[in-house]
């Protein structure tokens, strides 16, 4: 048996726009993995021409460094932070 940890996990909101393409959604989920974050969880909603994704995201570094990155896609309309707090997570 091994003993369990806890550490905090910053949690945060991106609400992003985008134009509706074949590979958009695959090229955000990407650079979010690439700069470090996890998804915790994604809603996906088309709206004519653009498609408004939430995404509920974890991790340690700095989200001004994926919000600059993600703005620099040709695809991406806009993103914006809506939200940003502490997660407690258990590691074995």
């Amino acid at each position: 048996m091994t003993p369990q940890t806890d550490i905090s996990m910053p949690s945060y909101t991106l609400n992003c726009r985008m134009s509706q393409e074949a590979a958009a959604l695959e090229r955000l989920c990407q650079v979010v993995r690439i700069r470090g974050f996890r998804i915790a969880r994604m809603a996906v909603e088309s709206a004519g021409e653009h498609i408004d994704i939430a995404l509920t995201l974890e991790g340690t570094r700095p989200i001004a460094m994926l919000q600059s990155q993600l703005e620099k896609l040709h695809t991406v309309v806009e993103v914006g932070l809506s939200q940003a707090s502490g997660v407690r997570a258990r590691l074995a």
